[in-house]
């Protein structure tokens, strides 16, 4: 179980659980490191077969959103919340708990959607408390992140394929889709659009479905064969870790670039992939459309604003390549490496006490 020990070798600041006994709400927060900002993240609800487990979770996840959002040029660093319970059983009370007990850590932490959270959701912790992100568009929130994220990773696999083919467009190009929910789902799109070829996989058969209903020439695979598939670009979207000591010797595709989280089940992969000659696409760069759309609800949403912003992962995924070849390090490394610099060079700055002030969000001329 959790340990100061654990959470110093981690970073962690912060560790919190919560427990509602009369609505069955059982969460944790993890606050990894607010060097830039307010700890933001998702909330991710799931049936974890174990308190330890959820745990885990938390603090790869957190720690991963402090890099995400460095890297992405936030003025936040990085938090995560895990729900420990069955999807089935979500209610309007449980999330309304869960948002009276994200208000009372003072902003430390400002909360979002995730997996098996909705934008529904989301307004229950909203009617609690103003550290949410992800709200409904009629509430002055930008709604259900998936497309921002979707067209982050979009930029992510030009970036990819401009770098290991010298030509941006994926027109001919096949993608590999492992996962076809509402991020996969809305990545397919893209992929279309610019005339690419799609097979993927899913075993939820309500997602397969609307795959087959919406493109109707995206080739169904199974979820054994979708790592060996004949395929340009292998796109995880589904949960971590499927980059691994048992899927990458299957591997055909010349880059890997996804949504999931934590792709890589051991930062040793990232030499691996290297060393095969495998582009790896940072996960959570790529895959940082959502945070940065969310995070300019501080300002005052508007759809162009949120897509110049996404645009963006397409120069900084290059850049990152450039690190890494400049230092001859793997991908993942670089984009540590350009994340952390920001975080070191932001925490320099704030050694000169300014008196009392407060934090400037993102774009924002107002303080919180």
């Amino acid at each position: 179980m959790l340990t100061l020990e654990k959470m110093y070798s981690m970073g962690h600041e912060e560790v919190v659980f919560f427990q509602d006994k009369s609505c069955g709400l059982k969460a944790i927060v993890g606050i990894h490191d607010t060097t830039l900002g307010p700890a933001l993240g998702g909330t991710r609800l799931w049936p974890y077969a174990s308190e330890e487990e959820a745990l885990v979770d938390v603090l790869r996840l957190s720690r991963g959103m402090t890099y995400k959002n460095a890297i992405s040029g936030l003025n936040l660093g990085g938090g995560k919340a895990v729900i420990i319970a069955d999807p089935k059983n979500k209610s309007e009370a449980l999330f309304r708990s869960f948002g009276r007990f994200i208000e009372s850590l003072n902003g430390r932490y400002i909360t979002a959607e995730d997996v098996n959270t909705s934008v529904d959701d989301i307004e229950h912790i909203f009617t609690e408390t103003n550290f949410v992100t992800g709200v409904a568009q009629q509430n002055g929130g930008s709604g259900n992140p998936s497309p921002y994220t979707a067209l982050g990773v979009f930029r992510g696999i030009e970036a990819s394929v401009t770098k290991a083919f010298g030509t941006r467009s994926l027109k001919g190009k096949t993608i590999a889709i492992q996962g076809v929910g509402s991020v996969g789902f809305e990545l397919a799109k893209l992929l279309t659009e610019a005339g690419a070829n799609i097979v993927y996989t899913d075993v939820n058969e309500r997602g397969i479905q609307r795959m087959r209903d919406s493109f109707p020439h995206a080739k169904f695979i199974s979820t054994n064969e979708i790592f060996s598939a004949a395929c340009d670009v292998y796109a995880p979207c589904a949960l971590g870790a499927s980059i691994n000591d048992d899927t990458i010797p299957q591997l055909k595709a010349k880059i890997v670039c996804g949504a999931a989280n934590n792709q890589l089940k051991e930062d040793r992969h990232g030499l691996i992939l290297k060393e095969k000659g495998i582009l790896y696409a940072p996960d959570y760069l790529v895959n940082a459309g959502g945070v940065m759309n969310v995070s300019i609800e501080f300002e005052g949403w508007a759809d162009s604003k949120s897509r110049r912003m996404v645009d963006t992962i397409y120069d900084k995924t290059l850049e990152v390549f450039k690190i890494s070849d400049e230092q001859n390090i793997p991908v993942n490394k670089a984009a540590d490496v350009m994340a952390e610099n920001r975080i070191a060079a932001m925490k320099s700055i704030k050694t000169s006490y300014l008196g009392k002030t407060s934090h400037r969000m993102p774009g924002n001329k107002r303080r919180f």
